[in-house]
């Protein structure tokens, strides 16, 4: 099958996702950027917001001289559309690196790292156009042996502290790109909404009921969950924070395919005061925004596989530059 609009070498949506993720990265293509990204695309992650291939491919150029040796597994590509509409990929990777040089996480460690990422890419003609993307920056900060909170202190400090600092991304600064999209009605989708939704209005019930009793979870931070309580436990230290927040759901794929799990991939937000204890420590009272996506998988018992991502450090970026 080729693509309407895509190049011919590649097989299918997947196979254009993993592929050009290879030819950026380790194969050092990152003049390919020109081709595969729009000239105007828009990339969304918790810290910031960048417009334009160029600065995207100079990010990625300060984020391969702190980590030169980094590569990119992707371990899954859940997606939805048609070429001639356009497709929206949701691409969980897990990424190892070494910290060999001196960067943004400061001077380097040498530490090997591994952690997990999620991006929200939308394609249409060959190229990537829209972007929404979540680093586990709380997973790495731990492995060079700092908290997020720590991390983000950090980050203000080197943008020239509290009056310098570049705000995270709220949907305040959002600009509005080519996808507007909401993903597919696919029943696997519709499900795993479902099951987010019911904890989020804290009926914690849902996770016995709907998991699997071996479920494992893979959370922000590196974390992994085993079983209905540590499951409920994440999920619960996260709502705790923000008791009234608003929960949104802005994209939603579900996903059926030969020689795999029937799965889902959610993209949503949680915005409000940080009014308890929590994933976040003493209740600040700021008002936070925090992008999540979120992917399942599903077995004859239930929800099997779990994996959450949102980056700790834009929430804790946000709190201290509210508190000065």
């Amino acid at each position: 099958m080729t693509m309407a609009g895509f190049d011919e070498k590649w097989r299918d949506f997947p196979d254009y996702i993993l592929g050009i993720t290879q030819e950026i990265w380790e194969d050092r293509g990152l003049s390919t950027l020109h081709h595969y990204y729009s000239p105007g695309i828009i990339v969304r992650t918790p810290l910031s917001i960048v417009k334009g291939n160029k600065n995207v491919i100079g990010a990625t150029m300060g984020t391969l001289a702190e980590f030169p040796d980094r590569q990119l597994l992707g371990e899954d590509v859940i997606w939805s559309g048609t070429p001639e509409q356009g497709m929206l990929s949701s691409h969980r990777i897990i990424s190892t690196a070494t910290h060999a040089k001196d960067g943004v996480f400061g001077k380097a460690t040498h530490k090997k790292l591994k952690f997990r990422i999620i991006a929200d890419c939308h394609a249409i003609n060959n190229q990537i156009n829209d972007e929404w993307m979540i680093r586990d920056i709380g997973a790495i900060a731990k492995q060079l042996g700092m908290s997020s909170e720590q991390y983000a202190r950090q980050l203000i400090e080197a943008e020239g502290g509290v009056e310098h600092s570049a705000f995270p991304f709220t949907p305040a600064i959002d600009i509005e790109g080519p996808y507007r999209g909401v993903g597919n009605d696919n029943e696997y989708g519709q499900r795993y909404e479902d099951v987010l939704r019911r904890i989020m209005s804290a009926e914690f019930s849902a996770i016995p009921k709907e998991y699997d009793r071996a479920c494992i979870g893979e959370y922000t931070g590196g974390q992994t969950a085993l079983s209905h309580s540590e499951v409920d436990q994440f999920w619960m230290s996260l709502r705790s924070s923000f008791p009234n927040a608003e929960f949104k759901v802005h994209h939603r794929i579900g996903l059926d395919e030969k020689m795999m799990s029937p799965r889902a991939a959610i993209r949503w937000s949680l915005q409000g005061k940080h009014e308890g204890y929590g994933m976040f420590g003493k209740p600040s009272g700021k008002e936070v925004y925090i992008m999540g996506i979120s992917h399942a998988e599903f077995g004859p018992w239930g929800l099997r596989r779990e994996f959450t991502l949102l980056d700790e450090s834009a929430v804790w970026k946000q709190i201290l530059l509210q508190q000065g």
